[in-house]
């Protein structure tokens, strides 16, 4: 059994770990932090752990030293905190953007600001187990993937690797209101959230830095808030090269991810989930993918759904862990999702 120790854990991905390590049967949670609700016990704000953990909130001053420390505090923050807290835990995972890219320039570039540690950047290696399982294993420093660029990540690079598509790719996001945090502004108060279709980042989003690092492709992305808590589902629009056609498509995705545990592939001619759906993929850690092909037009679709707040992030942080430790992926994570839901 091993220690974690979870700073940031008021917010919705913060829960969301927390009540993935308190199933997880070789991690023991022992701390986790809150700024503003020190003292006051983890189930006031997370309902849903109530008779599951005693655990209050400490402050950050107030840790000591783990085996795993988590970072699930703001955009901005991370790359502060850890030169503070690197000495409290061998291994650290951040699932901030914080240490996601690994050219300062383009950090600037999309996240609007200079990055306030970039000699670290470097160290870190990417909690994607579907592209970094071998860096993974022994890793000490690891940062989680955004959400929507897993999702459009694991979409797309079994494509491009294959040499399939061109460069220039379309990306349409939809995520549900959870994906803008427990501390969201007044735009995403119910009244003016309920019942629209909010784009935000219509140009040049911050995720489309990440997809392009990952995938080797010039991605356009523009992200909707629908009318959901969780989930994200992306449409990947991309042009096929010359005489690529649907048995090559399914190839490159049974190639890739034929033994993933977390990704399946779900492309179906018919039915009501003939393609990624994220409602039934809710509390799991599961990205299902699929494509759509007009070999005609040369053009492809490819989809993927996720539980933003699982596999799109606390649910991809401990299946990092899993490989750090050399334990089975699955540990922790077995929930297969609901239907109906």
């Amino acid at each position: 059994m091993i220690t974690a120790a979870l700073v940031g854990g008021a917010g919705y991905i913060g829960g969301e770990l927390l009540r993935l390590l308190l199933g997880h049967p070789r991690v023991e949670p022992v701390a986790v932090v809150s700024s503003r609700l020190g003292g006051k016990r983890v189930d006031g704000v997370h309902p849903n752990l109530r008779g599951i953990t005693d655990l209050t909130f400490c402050a950050q001053s107030e840790l000591s030293r783990y085996d795993v420390l988590f970072l699930a505090s703001a955009h901005g923050s991370a790359m502060s905190l850890l030169p503070e807290l690197a000495d409290r835990a061998k291994t650290v995972i951040d699932l901030s953007g914080d240490f996601r890219l690994t050219d300062p320039a383009v950090y600037a570039t999309h996240y609007g600001a200079e990055h306030r540690s970039p000699g670290l950047l470097g160290d870190f290696v990417s909690g994607a187990p579907e592209l970094a399982r071998g860096e993974l294993r022994g890793a000490d420093r690891i940062t989680v993937p955004g959400c929507m660029a897993t999702a459009a990540i694991l979409a797309l690079r079994p494509l491009a690797a294959e040499g399939l598509i061109e460069p220039d790719v379309m990306i349409d996001a939809r995520t549900g209101s959870s994906g803008s945090g427990a501390s969201a502004g007044e735009m995403n108060l119910h009244a003016e959230r309920s019942g629209a279709m909010r784009v935000f980042a219509p140009a040049g989003h911050r995720h489309e830095a990440e997809i392009a690092q990952a995938c080797g492709v010039r991605p356009s992305m523009t992200a909707t808030g629908v009318e959901a808590v969780r989930g994200v589902q992306v449409l990947c629009r991309a042009t096929v090269r010359d005489a690529v056609d649907e048995r090559d498509v399914r190839r490159a995705y049974r190639k890739h991810y034929a033994d993933e545990p977390f990704v399946r592939i779900v492309a179906q001619r018919r039915g009501a989930y003939r393609l990624p759906e994220p409602k039934i993929l809710l509390g799991s850690n599961f990205c299902d993918v699929g494509f759509a092909l007009r070999a005609e037009a040369r053009q492809v679709l490819a989809v993927a759904a996720l539980d933003n707040l699982v596999k799109g992030g606390a649910g991809n942080a401990v299946q990092s862990l899993n490989i750090r430790m050399g334990w089975p992926e699955r540990l922790g994570l077995e929930f297969p999702g609901l239907h109906p839901a």
